[in-house]
């Protein structure tokens, strides 16, 4: 029998959905440190902190890879009623042609040394990591971010985006970790192709230099085995998708 969705969830997902329109709509602009020098990469050190939110919190940290609005917004939510809990971090694109190298819609957690380059020109949000409890005692995982509870460092989003109609490609750093039933994480660095239409290489900071491509931890079965959890590739527009199959 299906359950059905108590009114305050239902508030605080309409809520949710909300709050990432209104970073799209805002432009709001990064927290991360100012750019270094580059002839062709602009690379910018950061180290933003993606806190793990309260109960039915969203965290929201936005991203510019040319310091000109964001490009996209990584989301981080938690939620859920006892003895049911679910939680995501997520990436939000905030204009049309911003994307990220996925697989059924779950964004790819790719190690250093891997070329970005893709021609999918599809536009919607990404799921980085889920997390599903039901009745305390059945936990799924979904997506390589989350790498079955036990999170990624120095793993890469390969990303598409427009500069004033064209096309560019960069690349953002980041570790995730999962703890008492929330994604945490820290942005530690992102660099982009100043150059239309060339590819960038992930952990590449300026032209020239040598990046030794790591293992591909994190790339493999970023499929989720449960078809409810599938849900979560819509990002925060599959929340009543995935609470209804429950």
């Amino acid at each position: 029998m299906k359950k059905r969705t108590p009114r305050l969830l239902r508030k605080l997902e309409k809520r949710l959905l909300s709050y990432a329109a209104a970073a799209t709509a805002a432009g709001v602009s990064s927290l991360a440190l100012a750019p270094s020098a580059g002839a062709k990469i602009i690379y910018t050190p950061a180290h933003t902190k993606i806190r793990a939110p309260r109960r039915f919190g969203l965290v929201q940290i936005p991203l510019s890879l040319n310091h000109d609005g964001a490009e996209f917004v990584v989301q981080n939510f938690f939620g859920g009623s006892a003895p049911n809990s679910y939680a995501f971090l997520n990436l939000a694109p905030t204009g049309s042609g911003n994307q990220a190298l996925a697989r059924n819609g779950l964004a790819l957690a790719l190690p250093a040394g891997t070329p970005v380059k893709f021609d999918d020109h599809a536009t919607y949000s990404f799921v980085m990591a889920g997390w599903r409890t039901e009745a305390g005692n059945s936990t799924t995982f979904a997506g390589p971010w989350a790498n079955s509870g036990k999170g990624v460092k120095d793993r890469y989003l390969g990303l598409r985006f427009v500069i004033r109609g064209q096309v560019h490609y960069g690349w953002a750093r980041l570790n995730v970790s999962f703890k008492n039933g929330a994604f945490s994480g820290l942005l530690n660095g992102y660099a982009y192709e100043t150059v239309p239409n060339k590819s960038i290489v992930t952990g590449k900071t300026e032209e020239g230099n040598e990046i030794t491509p790591t293992d591909d931890a994190g790339l493999g079965n970023p499929v989720p085995k449960s078809a409810s959890l599938g849900a979560l590739a819509q990002g925060a527009l599959g929340l009543q998708g995935w609470r209804s199959s429950e």
